[in-house]
């Protein structure tokens, strides 16, 4: 594919980065965008034919998917933009192949895609699904710059909030898989950090609200529902079927009801130090 760009986000990604870019040889303009690797990652990236571009964050916006879309030299308006650990399913390469004709006439600034989620050694295909706006029109959509710089948790990459565009957002049929190999302390060491920056957002209802904002229809459902680790639990593990995954299933709609567990205990902690 000549008319989509794909950019794929690094840091010490050696284990999987090779299975990914080995997924990725369908794209003619694929980038790597590192941060200061101490591994094999640049190795390989330009081993499988990656253009490869590093980057050190200033401590300042722009962070590192919006700098990549504005600094790493994509070929292509449109951008296909991935962490280490993600690619596409072969029935979502064609999906993109019949489209990628339409973009230059396309009204869409951006286009939402699914995950499908490795945990536990097992791709889940039912319970939670995560949707990220991953297919990017440059000219058109861009990471908001929100007031979390003295967050902690999320430094140097945008936090959990999508890209933002005036025009149509269009929603693909196949889905990224997400193919977490780390071992699982790694995911929970992880969304430590991650609630970090969600118990910070908490104390500052400004900035939850303008976050909360930027997030999937979704994401602000979940934002405002309480007693989240619960009706999270039965929403991922029992409506939408979790339990059909089996263990895995089970220790993921788990996994992240404790997460936002996590969320409301440092919510708690920050608010009794206060």
């Amino acid at each position: 594919m000549s008319d989509i760009s794909v950019i794929v986000l690094t840091k010490n990604e050696e284990e999987g980065l090779a299975n990914t870019l080995r997924e990725l040889s369908d794209f003619e303009d694929l980038i790597v965008v590192d941060s200061n690797s101490t591994d094999r990652t640049v190795e390989i990236a330009r081993s499988l034919g990656a253009r490869v571009v590093n980057f050190t964050w200033d401590g300042a916006y722009p962070k590192k998917k919006q700098w990549s879309l504005d600094h790493a030299g994509a070929k292509n308006d449109w951008v296909l933009l991935l962490d280490a650990d993600e690619y596409p399913t072969q029935a979502l390469k064609d999906e993109l192949r019949a489209l990628e004709g339409q973009l230059a006439t396309a009204s869409e600034g951006a286009f939402d895609i699914h995950l499908l989620y490795r945990f536990g050694g097992r791709l889940l295909t039912h319970g939670h699904v995560v949707t990220k706006r991953s297919l990017l029109n440059t000219k058109r959509a861009r990471f908001p710059e929100v007031a979390d710089l003295d967050a902690p948790g999320i430094r140097e990459v945008e936090g959990h909030y999508q890209p933002s565009t005036s025009a149509p957002i269009g929603k693909l049929r196949a889905r990224i898989v997400h193919d977490d190999r780390d071992p699982v302390s790694s995911w929970f060491a992880r969304h430590n950090r991650y609630s970090d920056w969600e118990a910070h957002l908490e104390m500052n209802r400004e900035l939850k609200k303008d976050i909360a904002s930027k997030r999937t229809v979704k994401g602000r459902i979940f934002d405002s529902v309480p007693m989240k680790p619960f009706l999270f639990f039965m929403y991922a593990f029992v409506a939408r079927a979790g339990f059909l995954d089996g263990r895995a299933g089970f220790d993921y709609a788990v996994a992240l009801s404790t997460y936002y567990w996590q969320i409301g205990v440092k919510r708690r902690e920050l608010l009794r130090v206060a």
